[in-house]
């Protein structure tokens, strides 16, 4: 009976981890689909244009593949840091009496909306980046900004857990030999807890790259590569949310998808590369 059990178990969670693998797949065959008459009316050069004008069907999608990658880098670049500090702080600094209150905030922080970050960003940030570092205050610098302090909070909770899970016994005994509280967390904690701390990057990335609603209201919809990141630009989710239900054409609603296609194999990219790199440094010990 115990076998029997142990069989219907083992299939279940096959099947459940297939279906995860199969949906991904039906996903990506849907926007592939169509994508089709953008694939053939514009070809490889669908990536390396960076004209998009909508009045005279032409497309291309370089400038909305720099917002993304840059503004998640600028978030990424911002919030890391942050993140492991807060981290450090909650797991292994502050009083027992403040840890739970602000562990709980830091969690109630990841809960927000996201449009409820957009709109803060609009009326709060955009008149700071304006005044400090000029330009119109819609730009990447602010999406940037924005985005570190959404996927923030996030960081910080699930590198808390993963340093939390150290044993005591190896604080203890590092202790014990002299070491100092910074000893034990760049030696110790940091060392044990990196898969969980790595963890919590590669699905923040995940998120930075895909947000749309808050950095629709902060970053703009302009289609134009530039080096000043106090301009405006676009980003593809923020390209999909502006003009999804404008297009008015096949080949409009086929370029959008595109476009769709794009943000998935570039997450998918993204994230397995960091998942593989950093996963396997960590299991030769480099």
């Amino acid at each position: 009976m115990n076998s029997l059990i142990d069989k219907v178990f083992a299939n279940t969670t096959k099947l459940i981890a297939i279906s995860v693998l199969l949906l991904v797949a039906w996903i990506f065959g849907v926007l592939f689909e169509h994508s089709l008459k953008s694939i053939e009316a514009f070809g490889f050069s669908f990536l390396t244009e960076t004209k998009w004008a909508p009045n005279l069907e032409k497309f291309g999608a370089l400038p909305a593949i720099y917002g993304s990658v840059v503004s998640t880098f600028l978030a990424m670049i911002l919030a890391v840091p942050i993140a492991i500090g807060v981290a450090i702080f909650l797991s292994e600094i502050a009083h027992a009496k403040i840890k739970t209150p602000i562990g709980v905030s830091i969690e109630l922080l990841a809960a927000i909306p996201s449009v409820i970050y957009g709109m803060w960003g609009l009326f709060y940030f955009v008149p700071i980046i304006r005044d400090i570092f000029g330009g119109v205050g819609i730009s990447m610098l602010t999406a940037g900004v924005v985005l570190s302090i959404m996927i923030l909070p996030f960081m910080a909770a699930v590198t808390r857990d993963a340093m939390n899970t150290t044993p005591d016994i190896l604080k203890e005994s590092a202790y014990a030999l002299g070491g100092t509280k910074w000893d034990i967390i760049k030696d110790i904690i940091i060392p044990y807890a990196k898969a969980g701390i790595i963890g919590s990057f590669i699905l923040a990335l995940g998120r930075a790259i895909g947000e749309t609603m808050a950095v629709t209201f902060v970053m703009g919809n302009v289609h134009k590569i530039s080096t000043d990141l106090t301009q405006p630009a676009t980003s593809i989710p923020v390209t999909l949310a502006n003009e999804f239900a404008e297009a008015d054409t096949e080949l409009y609603f086929s370029s959008l998808f595109e476009l769709s296609l794009l943000l998935l194999i570039i997450s998918f990219t993204i994230i397995s590369i960091a998942k593989f790199y950093f996963l396997r440094r960590k299991r030769i010990g480099q």
